[in-house]
């Protein structure tokens, strides 16, 4: 058993639709965990009635504690090429991208960059990620094995493209499909893994490529889709002169039986209503990716229209475009874009799509992003006196809601203090 006292902060439905009904706060409360499960969350002193008396308690009043961030899209094999300047996406792709990924062959380099980005994950809160390797298997085992090692949960997947990239990404469809197969059995279910059938996007597939994607989809119950959508207008009509048969970008995956329950598509800029309208139907997700949006002058992202359609959406760092993976920073640079699409982002609900927004995204609330019982024990303890502007400001704080807007607009890594994983401390800041 762990018991964790301090600030705790979680959520049981949408700050947007149910205001503060949503949210459960506990200024002085208790997180206890047992055999890795939240067991409760509640006010300290109740809780503490409960303990045996010779229960070890952890002390972090003056800390907010919240369940672990989930990023529902980032390349790991992008880590070395994040802050890589100029350049919109396709100039972006043949510039940086491609030659990076080329690396991923190897074993030892991908196990050596898949040490780092999970460690880096951890330093910054995120427990949880939709990840992308690259074409070659070594990329997903070395992703999964150091995933598996940290007892974090991890969605990934194998990248397929037959087409328009180079020569030394290139694979045959039939080929992309077998290996597929393969680490599906191999990894699928293994720990806290889920395994993500990833076409890049629909520019680097064939039809027939696509068609085996959406079959993979299909054999398997219980496995993910990922890919990009509408990210970007060179993108969008290019796909438009690739499949010029197809009503718009995101008909292209529903002709391929890639749309459903668990299908993540990354951006989604650039939809009409009918697009949304459909994603909404089908349960397909949106991971809203701020940062790279911006750093590639994609567009702002339209969170109102997605409400309105009733789609389910998560936050994603999008690394290597995106330029952190600090969940925070994402936070206050999606409160940036709403403000430039005439929208407003509450702290409340910000905080509410990196925990349980995201978990719902994926179809993973009933084990990951909130605190209540039978949820995995993931969470993050937040110093708010972690640089002295972030302390100076957040002294001056009457609300919560201030606390939490103050967090993710000035704070960063450096605000996170611990991350625990399964009830078990993952990473401490020295």
């Amino acid at each position: 058993m762990r018991a964790v006292r301090g600030e705790i902060l979680h959520f049981t439905s949408d700050p947007a639709v149910g205001g503060t009904e949503a949210l459960r706060h506990f200024a002085d409360g208790l997180l206890i965990v047992r055999e890795g499960l939240v067991a409760e969350a509640g006010p300290a002193d109740a809780l503490l009635a409960k303990l045996p008396a010779d229960a070890r308690v952890e002390d972090r009043r003056g800390r907010m504690i919240v369940p672990g961030f989930i990023d529902t899209h980032i390349h790991f094999a992008q880590t070395d090429i994040i802050a890589s300047p100029g350049g919109q996406l396709l100039e972006w792709l043949e510039r940086y991208t491609w030659p990076v990924e080329q690396a991923f062959a190897d074993p030892a380099h991908a196990a050596t960059v898949a040490e780092f980005f999970c460690d880096e994950l951890l330093r910054n809160g995120t427990t949880s990620a939709a990840v992308f390797p690259t074409v070659h298997r070594a990329s997903v085992d070395a992703l999964f094995e150091a995933a598996l090692r940290r007892r974090m949960r991890i969605i990934s997947g194998k990248v397929l493209m037959d087409r328009n990239c180079p020569k030394f990404l290139c694979e045959s469809c039939e080929g992309g499909y077998v290996a597929s197969k393969e680490l599906i059995e191999r990894w699928h279910g293994r720990g806290r893994l889920l395994y993500a059938v990833t076409p890049r996007f629909a520019a680097t597939s064939t039809p027939q490529q696509m068609r085996l994607a959406g079959r993979l989809f299909a054999e398997h119950p219980g496995v993910y889709l990922q890919s990009h959508l509408a990210e970007n207008r060179a993108e969008v009509a290019w796909i438009h002169e690739l499949y010029p048969e197809a009503r718009s970008y995101l008909d292209v995956y529903e002709r391929f039986g890639q749309l459903g329950p668990r299908s993540v598509f990354a951006h989604c800029v650039w939809l009409d209503d009918a697009d949304r309208a459909r994603m909404a139907a089908t349960g397909a997700a949106i991971s809203f990716c701020p940062t790279s949006n911006l750093f590639l002058g994609s567009g702002l992202f339209d969170l109102a229209k997605a409400d309105a359609a009733g789609l389910r959406v998560g936050i994603g760092t999008d690394v290597g475009a995106g330029t952190s993976f600090s969940m925070l920073q994402t936070l206050g640079e999606a409160y940036k874009v709403l403000q430039l699409n005439g929208q407003s982002l509450s702290p409340e609900r910000a905080f509410y799509l990196a925990t349980l927004g995201g978990a719902r995204s994926l179809y993973l609330d009933d084990r990951i992003g909130s605190f209540a019982p039978g949820c995995e024990g993931d969470f993050v303890v937040l110093d708010p006196a972690a640089t002295p502007l972030l302390a100076r400001r957040s002294a001056a704080c009457t609300t919560l809601a201030e606390r939490l807007f103050v967090l993710m607009m000035l704070g960063d890594d450096r605000a996170v203090a611990e991350t625990w994983v399964m009830g078990e401390p993952a990473w401490r800041r020295p």
